[in-house]
């Protein structure tokens, strides 16, 4: 499984956090997305994959956000589901509720989240309790250096 990008949008499309690992696909492909949705929700079509010629995208919705993953390549689509729940679980861990708000106060820490994940492209440590001791520890390191 390759992952090219990783987004959380807001109902409006707005992206509110966006990691891309692999520079296969142009950041700006996302901007299609939320009307390949909308689209397809009025034609009454509209299913968690979407493909298109740039890229194939992934996506859940949890609480009025979505969370989007692209792809290039023939991926193994269950696991990249299973990443995108995963990567909402692991948050949920850390800030109880994700959502708009909980992402925008703490865009640092999902950075990190996503770079422990997430290396160009394919999944590494999922464990909520190994993550947060992982970023406990780096956080550490940062407030220590002067």
């Amino acid at each position: 499984m390759v992952l090219s990008a990783i987004y959380i949008l807001d109902m409006k499309g707005k992206v509110l956090i966006s990691r891309n690992y692999r520079g296969d696909i142009e950041n700006n492909v996302i901007d299609k997305f939320i009307g390949l949705v909308m689209d397809r929700e009025e034609d009454g079509s509209l299913t968690p994959l979407i493909q298109t010629e740039e890229c194939t995208f992934a996506f859940i919705r949890r609480n009025n956000l979505y969370v989007v993953a692209t792809t290039r390549k023939n991926s193994n689509i269950a696991m990249v589901f299973t990443l995108l729940h995963k990567i909402c679980m692991v948050m949920e861990c850390y800030f109880k509720d994700v959502e708009e708000e909980s992402i925008r106060d703490n865009f640092v820490i999902i950075y990190e989240l996503l770079d422990e994940l997430v290396d160009f492209g394919y999944p590494q440590t999922t464990d909520e309790k190994i993550l947060q001791e992982y970023i406990t520890q780096e956080s550490h390191k940062l407030e220590l250096t002067p």
